[in-house]
């Protein structure tokens, strides 16, 4: 298969070095000085490319790759808010392809199926509130995470007594703290932490007047994440429309 590369900072390198290792080829590399060579051949040769770059520049880059022609596999976070409206007609609707996940680790996916799976047992104990805490590396710009937020939107499918989730306390990476722990009871509380290296520890807790249960996921590095970035795009190499990985793993 041959992969193009949208981002080439670590997680880029990574995923380079993942891809070879797998058999295969890297047509084309994207980062910040050379733009324009997505408008070249051989970024227009590959069967796919994976983009991680940030929540500003990755809706563009997926409109500037859908128009080569190249369907896009890509954990960029942050652009939800305002473009999932267009990514989704673009892909159900006018034949555009995007594998996207906040995080493409296969722990993370088991780790999401029993939080699902939690979410629907504590709906029936009311006693117990939910909330939630993740801490990444000090270079992480959005709080909180993606991963975070889609976990979130999990357990809020499922609770009756939970709406929404809510922004709660962040410990920022500079020492201050910002925001609060004293939000609405109808609202999934996220607090965040940045520090040090950490690549990714996600915990969801139900804390009742008798006693507690969480679950936690840990990340020991990055690597679980690249692998599962080239796993999509094997997988998005020979399918369409807008994918996820509820579509690439089966729980």
């Amino acid at each position: 298969m041959k992969i193009a590369l949208i981002g080439y900072g670590k997680m880029g390198h990574m995923i380079e070095n993942i891809a070879r290792q797998r058999g295969h080829e890297i047509v084309c590399i994207i980062d910040i000085n050379n733009m324009d060579d997505i408008e070249s051949d051989a970024f227009r040769s590959a069967d796919v490319a994976i983009e991680f770059t940030n929540p500003t520049a990755a809706y563009g880059n997926y409109l500037r790759a859908w128009k080569q022609g190249v369907k896009v596999v890509s954990g960029s976070t942050g652009w939800l808010k305002d473009h999932e409206a267009d990514v989704r007609k673009a892909c159900t609707e006018e034949g555009h392809t995007l594998f996207w996940a906040s995080n493409f680790s296969l722990g993370v996916a088991i780790f999401s199926a029993v939080n699902k799976y939690l979410a629907r047992i504590m709906n029936a104990y009311p006693t117990y509130d939910v909330s939630e805490v993740e801490t990444h590396h000090i270079h992480k710009l959005d709080a909180p995470s993606g991963t975070a937020i889609t976990l979130a939107e999990q357990v809020c499918a499922e609770l009756d007594r939970k709406d929404d989730w809510v922004k709660g306390e962040v410990h920022n990476a500079d020492g201050t703290i910002t925001g609060s722990k004293d939000q609405p009871e109808n609202l999934l509380r996220i607090d965040a932490i940045r520090e040090g290296e950490v690549p990714g520890i996600h915990t969801l807790t139900y804390d009742s007047p008798a006693d507690m249960i969480q679950i936690t996921h840990s990340a020991h590095n990055r690597s679980g994440f690249a692998l599962g970035a080239v796993l999509a795009a094997e997988f998005t190499a020979t399918h369409e429309g807008l994918l996820t990985t509820d579509d690439l793993f089966k729980f």
